[in-house]
């Protein structure tokens, strides 16, 4: 078993000429094939001004990670970080960062991805924000 926190953001797209994104950061013991534990999950909302760049999505990780109490490396989908070089993520983080390779893995991230997409809804109902 080995340590990861898998990342997901939700929602980055316009609303009201802004953005409004939720990241959800998931701390869990996982196998090659399994999700053995589930550790802490975090959840947090950001708003932004204008479209989301490379740098935003990693100070959003960041910012989300960083409350996590447990250690592990950060495991997102390719696609979170625009389909870059996973050399070139890995050198603007201060941890250990890599995209999602194994089974267990992909299954974390899609449980990072139902507490993102579902937080966002309910928070997104509960504010008002008309879409």
């Amino acid at each position: 078993m080995y340590s990861i926190i898998a990342i997901d953001i939700s929602g980055r797209h316009k609303i009201n000429n802004r953005y409004y994104m939720v990241c959800a950061a998931v701390s869990m013991l996982i196998t090659a094939d399994h999700i053995e534990k589930v550790n802490q999950v975090k959840v947090k909302p950001f708003w932004l001004d204008s479209a989301p760049g490379l740098t935003d999505i990693i100070q959003v990780i960041e910012d989300t990670a960083k409350e996590i109490e447990f250690e592990g490396t950060i495991i997102t989908e390719h696609g979170e970080m625009y389909n870059q070089p996973e050399r070139v993520v890995a050198s603007m983080f201060p941890c250990d960062f890599k995209y999602q390779e194994s089974l267990g893995e992909r299954r974390a991230i899609e449980l990072a991805h139902h507490i993102s997409l579902c937080a966002r809804n309910l928070l997104v109902k509960e504010i008002g924000i008309e879409c």
